[in-house]
């Protein structure tokens, strides 16, 4: 319609001018929140049985669910294109193949299937709404910033709606490749950087997505220790049978590729530094980037 054309042509025009790309109010589900019919979900009630669900199995990773609910929200959100208006929070397609079954998608069958009971005990309730509505719980849980979040998100009948494969982040590539991904998205650099900081959040796991390990020692805590441990750690490409990814002296950390394309890249740069700097200047970006990310 209108408004994704016009959206498009803002786009096409900073992208030309090298200037940042942000779009306030045109998302891409057409301001969907606003044609929400008033609902009977007692979403109090729904936060509370998320919040439940997050320490309930102290033998996952590192005993929270937290981090996988909020990598759920944010793959279920991030493959949204403001050239096609395809892709997005609205329609949890990633019940379906082929997105079920991405790649980048593998281990997320963990935090859907946690989710079931509560979607099954709050029956109005979207899966659109209760998978975003489950990653702004965690980080608030974890002692992240509380996230604007509205529901109104509709959810998609079969796999004909998913979006193509491969809209997601690769974990192994540089900063044009990270660009191209968000650009894609209608982000900013600065909104790049300031979603990085989740990487604060769980572990890479070998037999996911092949990288291994942490980024911090305290993965279950949402704080800005991941833009600190850009600059204060010496971090060597470890020598392993795995994807190239970075260690600390101790062994115990990692960093993937893209993680130091953040400090590498001048434009990236100036913004990880404020936030290794500034914790409550990260919380109040990521919020916002958040907040805009499942709105998508």
């Amino acid at each position: 319609g209108h408004t994704m054309r016009q959206a498009l042509r803002i786009f096409s025009r900073r992208l030309a001018t090298g200037a940042a790309v942000t779009f306030t109010g045109v998302t891409g589900s057409a301001l969907w929140w606003k044609a929400q019919a008033e609902s009977k979900v007692d979403y109090a009630a729904v936060k509370k049985d998320i919040s439940d669900l997050l320490d309930s199995n102290l033998d996952y990773d590192d005993g929270s669910y937290g981090p996988v609910l909020v990598r759920l929200a944010w793959h279920s959100s991030g493959t949204y294109s403001v050239f096609e208006g395809t892709g997005g929070s609205c329609g949890a397609t990633m019940r379906f193949k082929p997105e079920s079954a991405d790649p980048a998608n593998a281990g997320l069958d963990v935090a859907r299937d946690l989710l079931e009971p509560v979607k099954a005990k709050h029956p109005g309730l979207s899966y659109s709404d209760l998978w975003t509505l489950a990653g702004c719980v965690a980080i608030e849980e974890m002692g992240g910033p509380k996230i604007g979040w509205r529901p109104g998100r509709t959810d998609a009948k079969c796999g004909h709606c998913c979006p193509p494969v491969g809209r997601l982040p690769d974990a192994s590539r540089n900063a044009d490749h990270l660009r191209a991904v968000f650009y894609r998205m209608g982000m900013s650099d600065k909104e790049i950087v300031a979603l990085s900081g989740a990487h604060v959040l769980g572990r890479c796991h070998k037999d996911r997505s092949g990288y291994d390990g942490p980024w911090v020692r305290s993965p279950t805590t949402f704080s800005n220790e991941y833009f600190k441990r850009l600059y204060d750690t010496k971090w060597t490409i470890r020598e392993w049978d795995g994807p190239l990814q970075y260690q600390n002296p101790e062994k115990d950390l990692m960093m993937l590729p893209t993680d130091m394309e953040i400090i590498r890249d001048p434009a990236f740069e100036q913004y990880a530094k404020i936030y290794a700097e500034d914790e409550q200047a990260f919380f109040k970006d990521f919020a916002a980037v958040f907040k805009k990310l499942i709105e998508l």
